[in-house]
């Protein structure tokens, strides 16, 4: 052992903070997965739809009104990172319930891919420890969307 004396000073300090100007009676509700669909699309960065893949989340609270819109990675042409650890600490920052899951294919291909399916099933998982709800994964393109939940892989 060291006998260095400890010094409180070399600690850093970690903030936890949300913050939103969006009155609650202002917030759109989900009332599907096409109005999820829209509100992604409308929230995407501009020419990257079909440019380079993104996964994004949509932060939800108990009335599944959305309290913000989070991105979560941005990567290359055919793939991108949707790391659980990230996800998680921007749903707990919010103090979401639930949360749906978003990426683009910009091949405009809405089938899922098995690391799609595999990396979703991860998060639900995840999310069942911590108490909040994976309410779908929704594959976005330039004209359409996928849902798994429509879908039953969810």
């Amino acid at each position: 052992m060291s006998s260095k004396k400890f010094d409180p000073n070399y600690v850093a300090e970690v903030k936890i903070s949300y913050s939103s100007k969006i009155p609650a009676s202002k917030r759109p509700t989900i009332t599907s997965s096409a109005s999820a669909a829209e509100i992604l699309r409308k929230h995407w960065e501009p020419g990257q739809l079909g440019f380079v893949e993104s996964f994004k989340i949509l932060l939800l609270n108990r009335a599944n009104k959305v309290l913000g819109i989070y991105t979560v990675s941005t990567g290359g042409i055919s793939g991108t990172v949707a790391d659980p650890k990230t996800i998680f600490i921007a749903a707990l920052k919010s103090s979401s319930v639930s949360l749906i899951l978003s990426h683009n294919h910009p091949s405009g291909n809405l089938t899922p891919s098995q690391a799609d399916i595999n990396i979703t099933n991860k998060i639900k998982d995840a999310g069942k420890l911590l108490d909040i709800s994976i309410l779908d994964h929704i594959i976005i393109t330039e004209e359409n969307h996928f849902s798994f939940l429509d879908s039953g892989l969810l």
